[in-house]
């Protein structure tokens, strides 16, 4: 074992295990049907990017530099030797839990995939007259060049179905079937006992083939499903129209090299050597499946209406209840206090207010904000157009480069621009992270700046799924800090001279280091010290390397890691005080908070940056200093609540596995997620009684 392998956990095993643990959710049986399918689906969507852009550029790298070793000193070789092991057991893993758990559960309670021979000649009528109403008239065979296969373009991520036929005279030849994004995954089956039964799509397709080659015989069919290297990225100093180059970029993706071949059990050999073929796989790229394909589709499943019964217990958003009174409008409620919310506990709405108030606001003057990803139909980009139509000065810094959303804010940029809004394409070289807004008001004759800063994105579909911190003020120097900020994304100038923000690539890891290492300090001094963080990720080597002499010096160090965890645990001098959690549950962990104990004078931070490389180094973020007495203990509370979860948090072993943690005997059982949905219900309770006792009059008009 290699010293660097002895300190460092290799980064793309650990995002393995990370999503081992949410399969965990799925196997688990004591989950609803329903929960557990979801879980399933999102660990084949994780999966599904994982190809895309971890592997994609660690192909690219065992090219391009095959000595080249990462932080726990693997080579790129090594890297996908590995993977491929334990990409293979859990997709195994994935699909026994579907095949033999999930499917029969969901079969015992009628909602299940029919088989073709199961089909009754009066479904099979009524299937048919399906495909050739919504499925026939759009499909489209691609014939396969025997001489040149290379050349026909099979899509990326959607499922195809591979059709081998002889004609007449004997010969034979391949055709693909590419099922369409727009076509329903299922189609359910009339009259099956009372049941919600389907067909797949791919499946309906395979049944009524022969509808489209009806002078040939069909020798074999197969599904298969290619993934094609998605780590491809515009070169910025090149670039003189950036919209123009990342459209490339999209059109590239669709071509660009293989990275994993999916194909369905039943294959013959010799079909399976044509489609290997045909999208240019060799073997390590090729993985046999026992199941249908794109397991994420079923994430559709999950949601089947009618199906509360095999789902978890809703737990409703609450009004927050740090709004002075949530009748006022929302500059009221930020100039009376500053507000910290909890999301998807506490409602997103006070954030869309915001910007919906401020767009009719008559007092409004301007208003600017940082888009990296939207809601599909977007109450925030509905706002914004909203407000540039009712005269105000609006900016909207889009990040063209938020990957895989690059399409969609292709468009919003495009939307928002007709609209009269001034549009910037984020920064050159730099990815613009950071989650603001900052809206100016004249108010008595001056100016005030109203501030919303964020963990999570301004998206109001994942806001009920993603744990997020936001944080709303009116303080003078944070106005001057916002301001100062969005002059310097779009004028070009650096990052610097603010007087509460921190942000990155500037300052933000040096100032990291700094609070790690005044802890340092204290603790040599023989002074109480503590950190505690809340990150999705953990892996910038210079951040681990001040970790590890805090706890060699004594400091006490509680980290809350959802994802990648490069800090190996353990033992070790360097290692012994540092504890390690992640946690999974039905919301998905996303907020960044930190702590610094600073002698019993708490300093507490949010931030939209992950102790990453990438976003210390490679982005623009933002770390906000948390300074109220309330807000800084409402997330504490929240930061301690996890590490003292006993059911649905992990400790991260030394080995870089992750073992669940369960009660004590004879002790209740402790989950986080629930507690905090229980205090902050309490919280928002209390506060609505509070409102209610405000008794106002109806006065003459």
């Amino acid at each position: 074992m290699s010293d660097l392998s002895k300190r460092f956990i290799n980064r793309e095993l650990s995002w393995l295990e990370f999503n081992q643990r949410v399969l965990e959710e799925a196997i688990r049986q004591d989950r609803p049907l329903l929960e557990r399918l979801k879980f399933l689906a999102i660990t084949a969507s994780n999966l599904d990017e994982f190809f895309m852009v971890r592997i994609g550029g660690l192909t690219v790298m065992k090219r391009a530099s095959p000595r080249t070793r990462d932080l726990s000193g693997m080579t790129p070789n090594q890297q996908l030797s590995a993977i491929r092991k334990r990409v293979v057991a859990m997709m195994n893993e994935q699909y026994r839990i579907l095949n033999q758990e999930i499917l029969p559960g969901l079969a015992e309670v009628g909602i299940c995939p029919i088989e073709k021979k199961n089909l009754s000649s009066s479904q099979v009528r009524s299937l048919e007259l399906f495909y050739e109403e919504h499925v026939h008239p759009i499909i489209t065979p691609l014939g396969v060049d025997p001489e040149q296969p290379e050349l026909t373009s099979v899509p990326a991520m959607g499922v195809n179905l591979a059709v081998e036929l002889r004609d007449s005279d004997d010969a034979t030849r391949l055709v693909v079937i590419p099922v369409p994004d727009r076509l329903p995954r299922r189609v359910e089956v009339s009259e099956f006992d009372g049941r919600h039964a389907f067909v797949f799509i791919e499946d309906l397709i395979e049944l009524f083939a022969e509808t489209l080659f009806p002078d040939e015989e069909i020798l074999g069919t197969a599904k298969f499903r290619v993934t094609r290297n998605g780590d491809i990225v515009v070169q910025e100093e090149d670039a003189i129209d950036l919209a123009g180059e990342m459209e490339e970029v999209l059109v590239a993706r669709k071509f660009s090299e293989t990275v994993r071949l999916e194909i369905a059990r039943g294959c013959s050999r010799h079909l399976a050597d044509q489609i290997k073929s045909l999208c240019r796989a060799d073997a390590s790229t090729v993985f046999r499946i026992d199941g249908p394909l794109d397991l994420s589709a079923m994430m559709d499943l999950a949601f089947l209406p009618n199906g509360e019964d095999l789902r978890d217990e809703p737990w409703p958003d609450q009004l927050p209840s740090a709004l002075i009174d949530s009748r006022e409008s929302m500059f009221t409620n930020i100039a009376s206090n500053d507000i910290v919310l909890y999301h998807p506990y506490e409602s997103f709405e006070p954030v869309l207010r915001l910007v919906e108030e401020a767009a009719a606001d008559p007092d409004v003057v301007a208003i600017k904000q940082v888009l990296y990803r939207t809601a599909k139909n977007s109450r925030i980009i509905d706002a914004l157009i909203k407000a540039a139509e009712n005269g105000k000065h609006v900016t909207a810094l889009v990040e063209l480069k938020a990957r895989f959303d690059e399409a969609r804010n292709l468009d919003r940029a495009e939307e928002l621009h007709r609209a009269g809004v001034q549009v910037v394409y984020g920064v050159q070289g730099l990815k613009t992270h950071a989650k603001i807004t900052l809206v100016v008001r004249r108010e008595d004759g001056r100016l005030a700046r109203y501030c919303h800063f964020g963990t999570g994105n301004y998206n109001e579909s994942t806001a009920k799924l993603y744990t997020d911190t936001s944080f709303l003020t009116c303080d003078p120097d944070f106005g001057a800090d916002a301001s100062l900020f969005f002059n310097c994304v779009t004028g070009r100038s650096r990052l610097l001279r603010f007087r509460k923000l921190v942000p990155a690539p500037t300052v933000m890891k040096k100032r990291l280091i700094q609070l790690i290492e005044s802890e340092a300090a204290r603790a040599k001094q023989g002074e109480p010290a503590k950190i505690i963080a809340k990150v999705n990720s953990l892996q910038d080597q210079e951040i681990i390397e001040a970790l590890y002499a805090a706890s060699k010096a004594g400091v006490e160090i509680k980290l809350n890691i959802r994802g990648i965890c490069c800090l190996k645990p353990g033992r070790r001098a360097e290692a012994k005080n540092i504890q390690v959690v992640s946690y999974i549950d039905r919301y998905l962990e996303h907020a960044r908070i930190f702590y610094f104990h600073q002698g019993g004078s708490p300093q507490v931070f949010i931030s939209s940056a992950d102790w990453m490389t990438r976003n210390l180094d490679k982005r623009v973020e933002l770390m906000i200093p948390i300074e109220g007495q309330r807000p800084k203990a409402r997330l504490i509370k929240i930061l301690e609540t996890f590490f003292n979860d006993n059911s649905q948090a992990f400790d991260l072993m030394p080995d870089g596995t992750s073992k669940r943690r369960s009660p004590a005997p004879g002790k209740p059982a402790r989950r986080a997620q629930e507690l905090t949905a229980k205090w902050i219900k309490r919280a928002s309770k209390s506060a609505q009684s509070r409102d209610i006792q405000v008794l106002e009059p109806h006065k003459p008009s």
